[in-house]
Order: structure tokens, then sequence, then C-alpha cells
């Protein structure tokens, strides 16, 4: 009788014997298991999402995104999916650039999923069309050029500076001092050519006025159906909405949409989760 009631006890002890000993091997078949399926997933994609999150300063990764998607035959359509807050000028002016050759090629939608102001806005002019959530903040049409004024600190730390400069706008923009008139005036001048550069792109795109910028520009933003309204945006809606129009647009019979590798799915799961509680409130407080 004892014997019997052991038994059970004894093949589930091997059981547990046998996986603790093999556990990385199983692990590892397991993952082989995982990628593989992702991959016949990955087989014959006809639709992409290339994402514009975060701040725009080094847009390297993105436009090979781009470029990657303009030269593959068999991808028909691509939803650009938005959540920035813009950045640098000329980063923007590229994705810009380069979303318009794509769009020539194969129908682009943008879709503001959070933010698409100042320099992501920029980005996105030049997409067959526009689509918003209902929540999101579009426009931003400005140029901002900003610098502190550490002067009296530094005196209060009894620190001076010294400098030998030729040409008389080579300390342009310094933090060391207060900004001459002259400096300002060129500042200025630099500030207002690009935001005339911005205006222009923006009411060449989206077939707007441009004798009356202040209608859809002057830095102001805009909740989703106030920028419908002034025709920065084409139409309100959801994620779904948006991958929809990709495959109206395209014609594809069957939409099969682009997956990221497996392997960089579960990268970016953990980097999302090595992330404390403070830095995510503080990124939707900027």
């Amino acid at each position: 009788m004892l014997e019997l009631i052991k038994k059970p006890f004894i093949w589930i002890g091997a059981i547990l014997s046998y996986i603790q000993n093999h556990f990385k091997a199983m692990l590892f078949i397991l993952l082989l298991v995982f990628i593989y399926g992702s991959q016949e997933e990955l087989k014959n994609p006809n639709l992409a999402i290339v994402k514009i999150e975060g701040e725009i300063l080094n847009v390297q990764d993105i436009l090979e995104e781009i470029d990657k998607a303009d030269k593959d035959d068999k991808i028909k359509g691509v939803l650009l999916q938005v959540d920035s807050p813009g950045g640098a000028l000329a980063p923007s002016i590229e994705l810009s650039m380069a979303v318009k050759r794509l769009s020539e090629h194969k129908p682009v939608v943008a879709y503001a999923a959070g933010s698409m102001t100042s320099g992501s806005y920029y980005a996105s002019i030049w997409s067959n069309y526009i689509i918003a959530n209902p929540g999101a903040f579009i426009g931003s049409i400005g140029v901002l050029f900003q610098a502190p004024n550490v002067a009296e600190l530094a005196k209060k730390l009894g620190i001076s500076e010294q400098i030998i400069t030729a040409g008389d706008y080579k300390q342009m923009g310094t933090f060391t001092r207060e900004w001459t008139p002259k400096e300002r005036g060129a500042l200025k001048e630099l500030i207002d050519d690009a935001y005339t550069l911005f205006i222009t792109d923006v009411a060449t795109a989206r077939g707007l006025n441009l004798a009356k910028p202040n209608e859809f520009a002057n830095a102001q933003v805009f909740i989703a159906s106030k920028a419908l309204g002034i025709h920065l945006i084409d139409e309100v809606g959801s994620i779904q909405t948006a991958k929809t129009k990709v495959e109206e647009l395209s014609n594809v019979s069957h939409a099969v949409w682009e997956k990221p590798d497996a392997v960089d799915k579960w990268m970016k799961k953990l980097e999302s989760s090595s992330k404390l509680p403070i830095f995510n409130l503080m990124g939707y407080l900027k």
C-alpha cells in the first residue's frame, strides 16, 4: 500500500528533476518556436508601420525605415504613427522630405496618436491623409530659440569669461552674458526665416492660405476636432480608422501588416518594464 502511495510522488519528482536539469534547453527550444512562429507570420506583409515617437533629433533609424518601405515592392502602403512634441528643425525637414518621396510612390496615412506638434507635424504634412485621435494635440507651427543667461550666477561663483572671437556674430546665442541688440536682431531674423519656411511648406502641403498664417499657425496648439476644422488634418478617428484607410488607399485584397521582429519586441518590453513609474509620469508632464 505504501509503495502505491509513493509511486505518484516518485514520478512527480522525476518530472521536476528533468525540468530543472533541462530548463535552459527547454527555454531555448520555446524561444526558437516563438521566433519561428513569428517569422511565419511575417512572411508576406504588404503594409508597414513607421513610428515617430519622442523628441526629433537623430532620425537616421526612421529615415532607414521609410527608405526600406519605399524600396520594398511588396509593401503597398504605410501607416506613419506619430506621438512626438517635435524637435530640431533640420531633422524634422529630413523626415518631411522622406515622407514626401514615399507618398509619391505609395499611400501614406499619418496618425496622431497623442501629439503631432511642431517638428512632428512638419514631418507628417506630406502624408496622403492625416487622421488624429480625438484627444491628440495638433499644430504648434512655430519656431523657438532660447538660451539661459548665467552671467549673474557666474559672478556669484567668481567665474569670469575670457574669449577671443573673429566675426561679430560668433558668440551669438551665448549664455554667459546678455545678448547685444545686434545679436538679438540677427537671431530674430534667423527664427523668422525658419518660421517662413515652416508655414510655407505647411500651406503648400495642406492647401492652406499662406496669406493668413494666423488661422493655422502662430505656434497655436489645437485639439483634433479644431485641427480638422482648419484643415490641418483630414479626419478624427482611432488607430484602427487609420489602418483601414491605409488598406483602402493601398487597394490590397488581403491586408497583412508588418510586425516587429520577435527579439526586438521582447527587448522593447524589457526596456519599458525597467523604467520607474516616476519617469513615465514625467514624460506625460512635458
